[in-house]
């Protein structure tokens, strides 16, 4: 198979899990005819028909309702929001209903809420989240955020087959920017939900990352390694479960950690992985621990403010010269 694109590749999950089983479909505003904002779901509806690939009103909190009450029965709806920035219009029956049903009453919710979210795209304020920390906070989801094609294509398969509900980010900057060989040719493979992948070693420095940022920091390392310093970039990948044993691993290995991601700073994950290596890895650290994220701001509109508020790979070049000469 040759190289796919990140949204090739959740495409690509997605048609081959309602290949594989009759139970899967698709539920959300434009999916079906149009093929989805983004065309993920191009052609669907055309192989699947317009019963498993189902074209909604604009109305978040009824996809979601009508999604769950769906799974209750033995189905596996994946839901659509066109832009993950109004997921927050089915806020409640996320985490008052899907959370908790499972330990309310036994009743397992094998639903993927999926869609497009983050920056770099000039789509400001209301098109441009990451909204990911909404939910981290709440026991019995499960949140996705992948950096590559092939873990967008094995986690979403993986988030598919889970039973209980998977809230699956899909950054629209990586849609059509990276491009990959999914491994063994495509086929059916998985990655597990709440582990994380080194990509790539390093002794001197870790930056712990995710999605988009892991772009970011795979350049800045390109950058450093030039100066002799090797920076280990860890790809969290799920973000809730966090993997928290290879967090502590990394820092015990370099004894330095950068904590990079495209939300805001204040209330953002670096906030909770500094703790977790507070209390896994406390002894091994050489230097503090650094935060870099977005700032504390709505997303710009504005192409230059957005650059400006956005992390960029001059500012983890920056943040890791500072902590390798502490």
């Amino acid at each position: 198979m040759p190289a796919v694109t990140y949204l090739e590749a959740i495409r690509l999950a997605l048609w081959e899990e309602m290949e594989r089983d009759p139970n899967v479909f698709c539920i959300g505003e434009d999916i079906g005819i149009y093929g989805g904002a983004f065309k993920v779901t191009d052609g669907f509806i055309d192989r699947f028909g317009a019963e498993r690939v189902i074209d909604t009103p604009i109305a978040e909190s009824a996809i979601v309702g009508a999604a769950y009450g769906a799974s209750l029965t033995g189905l596996r709806p994946v839901a659509e929001f066109q832009f993950m920035d109004f997921i927050a219009c089915a806020f409640n029956q996320i985490v008052n209903v899907l959370a908790k049903s499972h330990y309310r009453w036994g009743a397992p919710a094998p639903l993927v809420l999926r869609g497009p979210s983050g920056g770099g795209v000039h789509g400001g304020p209301f098109h441009s989240q990451n909204p990911e920390m909404w939910f981290v906070k709440t026991p019995g989801l499960k949140v996705v955020c992948p950096a590559t094609p092939a873990d967008a294509y094995g986690l979403m398969k993986s988030a598919i087959r889970d039973n209980n509900p998977v809230i699956f980010f899909e950054h629209k900057f990586l849609y059509r920017r990276i491009k990959e060989e999914l491994p063994n040719g495509g086929g059916d493979f998985t990655v597990p939900l709440g582990r994380a992948r080194q990509a790539r070693a390093g002794r001197d420095l870790s930056v712990i990352t995710y999605a988009a940022m892991v772009h970011v920091a795979l350049e800045a390392a390109e950058a450093l390694a030039a100066e002799g310093i090797e920076v280990e970039v860890l790809d969290l990948r799920t973000v809730l479960p966090l993997d928290r044993e290879a967090i502590a691993e990394t820092v015990r290995k370099t004894s330095r950690a950068i904590i990079l991601h495209e939300d805001t700073l204040t209330g953002g994950l670096a906030g909770e992985i500094a703790a977790i290596i507070n209390e896994e890895a406390f002894d091994w650290l050489d230097a503090p621990i650094s935060r870099i994220a977005a700032l504390d701001t709505p997303v710009p509109f504005s192409p230059p403010l957005e650059h400006a508020f956005l992390p960029k790979v001059e500012d983890v070049v920056r943040e890791a010269r500072r902590l390798r000469a502490w």
